[in-house]
């Protein structure tokens, strides 16, 4: 089993920037795939973007390419989330994931491990 902290959430105005960050602990990292879900008031999980295990591989949601990059660090043990040109509809709890499968994780229920969340707000 894998620990997984997020971090980096926060309150911020309509086109404005934010990083995410992950960290995990209790599992090698450099053999996890890692994505980002968010969920907002109630609606399901959606993804939004996925990260191979070594970084090489990516893939994002239709409603944040070109806004968003996920990146990871296998030195730190740490998946990012950099979120620029922020919208009002961004607003979220977003998750990060892990999972052990050798596959383009897109759907919540590939995933093995998740954190607690950190809330992310965007005002217009």
């Amino acid at each position: 089993q894998v620990q997984l902290v997020e971090s980096g959430g926060g309150l911020v105005q309509a086109g404005a920037s934010l990083r995410l960050s992950c960290a995990a602990s209790g599992r090698t990292f450099s053999s996890l795939a890692m994505g980002w879900f968010r969920q907002a008031p109630e609606k399901e999980r959606e993804f939004v973007a996925f990260v191979n295990w070594s970084g090489g591989s990516t893939y994002y949601a239709d409603s944040v390419k070109g806004r968003f990059t996920i990146s990871r660090d296998n030195t730190k043990n740490t998946v990012y989330l950099q979120m620029n040109s922020l919208k009002p509809e961004d607003t979220a709890v977003y998750y990060c994931g892990a999972t052990t499968r050798r596959i383009r994780a897109v759907v919540a229920a590939h995933y093995d491990s998740w954190g607690q969340g950190t809330q992310v707000t965007i005002s217009s």
